[in-house]
């Protein structure tokens, strides 16, 4: 809970100011109550941030390995708890993040997702559809570019600010694939507009490979930026009289710094993972005492070959 300058109580039951506090709410920057709603709200526009981070390393080493091939990549995630840009909203609950993903080696590639939330009502919250270009390049095939396009369809009767997102991704890794970085621009639109970037960074360790499969920890780091729109309220007496003013303010700045700890282990075509992780929230506009949040996770997923 955020208290604005002088006057929250205030701020909070001007009718005019309920759709900027929804956008605030919705960009997961300035959190001023945590209503059904609001939460709802924040959900939509938090799944697209994390997403950015949710990009599987596993389907860029199999298009690096391969010249020719058609693959459809499924996928499954469970998070044993959910937060928001890092941010706990009170509510404990798991969710749920399938995946169907389709890549040729022309470089197209389409996914379509879903996320489902235990405590949301409805608990399948949002549909992504996606499709994009990639390509590796470079003398051993260790950069990567790809733009795509996403569509997201809610579950929903509220009206949904962002609909549609534009990404272009840049990544880089070292030849022995062990080492690598990406960094993502993110530009969402639909009734309002936002804008974010993603970075993230790996490290692998191989702890045992036969030939068949192998076993590797895979310690990550990721960061997600954005703009946002911060409001803060003055209340002062004029000639004996309460007067409020409101300030708007764009401001670009890091929302969430996030540390994984997966373990994958990979046979054939089949993969599992566990793994834990903790958000570090960087607090914006008024926002104080952050917490630290953590969950673990379990992924399964299974490359077929067309």
């Amino acid at each position: 809970m955020v208290e604005l300058i002088q006057s929250l109580t205030f701020l909070i039951k001007l009718p005019k100011m309920k759709k900027r506090l929804i956008l605030l709410l919705c960009l997961s920057v300035f959190s001023v109550s945590f209503s059904q709603e609001s939460t709802k709200k924040e959900s939509k526009t938090d799944a697209l941030i994390d997403d950015l981070l949710n990009q599987n390393e596993i389907i860029d080493d199999f298009l690096a390995m391969y010249s020719k091939y058609q693959f459809l990549y499924l996928t499954v995630n469970y998070n044993s708890d959910t937060y928001f840009s890092g941010r706990d909203i009170g509510i404990n609950q798991y969710n749920i993040n399938p995946r169907m993903t389709y890549l040729h080696h022309s470089g197209l590639y389409g996914s379509i997702s879903g996320i489902y939330y235990s405590e949301f009502d409805p608990k399948w919250d949002l549909t992504t559809a996606t499709i994009g270009y990639g390509k590796n390049f470079g003398k051993k095939k260790t950069y990567r570019y790809s733009v795509s396009y996403s569509k997201y369809f809610y579950n929903n009767t509220i009206n949904n600010l962002f609909t549609n997102d534009f990404t272009a991704t840049f990544g880089i890794k070292n030849k022995n694939r062990t080492l690598g970085t990406s960094l993502s621009g993110s530009y969402l639109f639909g009734d309002d507009q936002s804008f974010q970037i993603a970075s993230s960074s790996f490290v692998s360790f191989n702890l045992f490979k036969t030939a068949k499969s192998k076993l590797d920890f895979k310690p990550q780091l990721s960061i997600v930026a954005g703009k946002q729109t911060v409001e803060l309220a003055r209340t002062y007496l004029k000639l004996g009289q309460s007067v409020t003013e409101y300030t708007q303010n764009d401001v670009f700045s890091l929302i969430n710094t996030q540390l994984s700890f997966p373990v994958e282990f990979s046979y054939n075509s089949f993969d599992l993972g566990v793994g834990y992780t903790i958000n570090f929230p960087t607090p914006i506009g008024d926002e104080t005492n952050l917490k630290n949040t953590n969950f673990f996770s379990v992924s399964m997923s299974y490359l077929f070959d067309l």
